[in-house]
């Protein structure tokens, strides 16, 4: 079975960064980080967020050497305690849906004793994470991106399209 996915209708989205904002505040209250999984793009067709397309073949989980990037159901997922920040896996999408955030403590990493990682800022004892689009795995409600656009210009898509 195909993965699902959200699509967006460029000529419906306002660029209002509803979705934007919906989508790092219900995966701050998860707990993970609070940081979009999607951004919006501007082109002559008119606004739209760009996020992950959960590949069947998925190259980015093909690609990550420590295999934080996994197959569950019918998405691609990012563990965020697994991930090293190699960015690997953003060089192989080729939607550009990957992006990095500064997670806050290495206390939330599972390399913590490591002090010579390189990922890791060696000032602030930070460590850059791998985030991308979940399509909030963790709700019943399914993705906020699409629940809470006021154009209803997201949609998710399970399956093939027709």
């Amino acid at each position: 079975m195909p993965n699902r996915f959200v699509i967006a209708d460029p000529k419906r989205c306002l660029g209002c960064y509803t979705c934007i904002a919906a989508c790092a505040f219900v995966h701050e209250e998860q707990g993970l980080q609070p940081f979009p999984r999607l951004y919006l793009t501007y082109t002559s067709e008119g606004i739209m967020p760009i996020q992950c397309r959960h590949c069947e073949d998925a190259p980015c989980a093909e690609v990550c050497p420590v295999e934080a990037i996994k197959k569950e159901g019918n998405a691609i997922i990012i563990d965020e305690k697994a991930c090293i920040g190699c960015k690997t896996c953003l060089l192989a999408c080729s939607f550009g849906a990957i992006d990095f955030s500064v997670q806050d403590s290495l206390e939330q990493s599972i390399f913590k004793d490591i002090k010579e990682n390189l990922m890791q800022d060696q000032k602030t004892q930070q460590r850059i994470v791998a985030v991308k689009c979940d399509l909030c795995n963790f709700r019943e409600e399914g993705p906020a991106c699409v629940q809470f656009c006021p154009t209803k210009a997201l949609k998710l898509v399970d399956g093939v399209m027709r």
